[in-house]
């Protein structure tokens, strides 16, 4: 998230022509925080139940509406018309039009990455990744083709994922939920499934030559990691190349991992929390041998969203941070690291009273914040 690849003309220039007047705009106000004070406007609202987001070369922002729409926001906060092409979603629980990122290579070739919930003649849904061109004057997205589906398919409106990040080297990570119920949960432990994973892939669907199963019988290639929930925050460490994720964990327990490959993250053998019922989970254990443990967690549960890490100038001193977007926290965190532990956090935008939904950070440092609402909002926050 949060990332840019140079400047597009003619994208802002089309957009021109077709944007209509966001609802309302506040005027700006001014937080104190503890490395800064953060000037924090409404850039727009009016969005319905806003998923994802991501930067366009030119500043504006592309952003999911979970109901199936996909718009354009531009920095004087004016929505485009809904893109005509997005592909079915189903709307049902958590379900929805979910991520949204731009391709590595989106300067050359346009393409934008979705994950939704996918329906079924059947009445079963499951998650889907498709790929798809953004048409030269913003409107359209060309050739919607889906590269991956997980499988089983599932009745179910719960535990979806789902993010999509590039790694370094152009692989694809997709983040994937367990679907919630039993027996359906405990095939985040089975390795022939997708339930409840991490995966990693080429942008045309295959797995990668490297990935830890590959040539396993009694695996799927594509998996990268097992033992998730419901992994809704996923970004690439700017230093080291390596994957950060936040999952949800039940009646608390969420978790900030770094998945390794081949690893196994415990769901639903251990978890830091508990069943909803307030049973334990699984053993009763937060660890046991053979497991990854969290590089922190949080009880009682902040929900966490899409993450970013700062590399930007607009705050020098949250250079490295981790942000994490908090839907029952109700706010935006920031984690001061070192390495891979987490020192220090803060908590940003309580008095806002919003869901946080997602994060993302633009070339020049400023951040943008999404409110998961039947109302949503876009906040800018910048040093001026």
């Amino acid at each position: 998230m949060g990332r840019l690849w140079g400047l597009s003309l003619t994208l802002g220039a089309a957009l021109t022509l077709l944007v209509i007047p966001a609802c309302s705009r506040s005027g700006v106000r001014v937080l104190e925080t503890e490395k800064a004070p953060v000037h924090l406007r409404v850039l727009t609202q009016g969005l319905e139940k806003p998923w994802g987001m991501d930067m366009l070369p030119d500043g504006h922002i592309i952003v999911t509406e979970k109901p199936g729409r996909l718009r354009i926001v531009d920095q004087e906060g004016n929505l485009s018309e809904p893109l005509v092409g997005v592909p079915k979603v189903t709307d049902i629980g958590q379900g929805g039009l979910l991520d949204v990122t731009l391709d590595p290579d989106f300067q050359n070739n346009r393409l934008l990455w979705l994950a939704y919930s996918e329906p079924s003649p059947d009445g079963t849904n499951t998650t889907a990744v498709a790929r798809a061109q953004l048409s030269p004057d913003g409107t359209t997205l060309e050739d919607a083709t889906v590269i991956f589906r997980q499988l089983p398919r599932y009745r179910g409106q719960f535990h979806f994922g789902a993010r999509i990040v590039f790694a370094g080297d152009g692989t694809m990570f997709i983040t994937l939920g367990e679907r919630f119920q039993d027996p359906w949960r405990q095939q985040a432990q089975d390795l022939r499934s997708h339930l409840g994973k991490v995966v990693r892939l080429h942008s045309d669907g295959t797995p990668p030559a490297d990935n830890p199963w590959i040539g396993d019988d009694g695996a799927l290639p594509e998996l990268w990691s097992y033992g998730h929930r419901n992994v809704q925050g996923a970004a690439i460490h700017p230093e080291t190349g390596k994957l950060w994720i936040t999952e949800h964990g039940p009646q608390g327990g969420d978790e900030l991992n770094i998945p390794k490959p081949g690893g196994n993250y415990g769901w639903p053998l251990v978890s830091h929390g508990v069943e909803y019922s307030g049973l334990p989970v699984g053993s009763g254990s937060q660890s046991e041998p053979g497991l990854e443990d969290p590089i922190t967690t949080w009880t009682p549960a902040i929900a966490p969203g899409g993450i970013a890490f700062y590399t930007g100038d607009a705050f020098p001193n949250w250079q490295g941070n981790l942000l994490i977007s908090g839907l029952k926290a109700q706010a935006l965190l920031r984690l001061e690291l070192d390495g891979e532990s987490v020192t220090h956090q803060e908590r940003l935008l309580e008095e806002e009273g919003s869901r946080i939904r997602d994060v993302a950070v633009d070339s020049d440092g400023v951040v943008y914040v999404l409110t998961d609402e039947q109302e949503g909002k876009i906040l800018r926050l910048a040093p001026e």
